[in-house]
């Protein structure tokens, strides 16, 4: 179950997810917890391009060590990390 905040996040991403990798895939059923590298909806590259979407769109930037599977592997963990990236306040 998403908050609001993460369905709203989520909603962006999935849309760049299939605007992006899975256009030319229209049978292609995404679930949220399926493995993005392992169902080839990205690659290493693909991987790079989320990172500079989710940086732009939502001001989010992941260190060296954030970039993980269990950050960036599956459309449920990408929602999880932007929102609690989000949620962190500057000192």
């Amino acid at each position: 179950m998403y908050t609001k905040h993460e369905s709203l996040i989520r909603e962006k991403i999935r849309g760049y997810l299939d605007e992006n990798f899975l256009y030319m895939m229209p049978n292609f059923v995404l679930d949220d917890d399926d493995r993005l590298l392992e169902r080839g909806v990205v690659d290493s590259m693909g991987i790079v391009e989320m990172l500079t979407f989710i940086e732009d769109e939502f001001g989010v930037k992941a260190a060296d060590d954030e970039i993980s599977e269990a950050n960036l592997g599956t459309l449920r963990a990408i929602v999880r990390f932007v929102a609690s990236k989000q949620s962190i306040v500057p000192a």
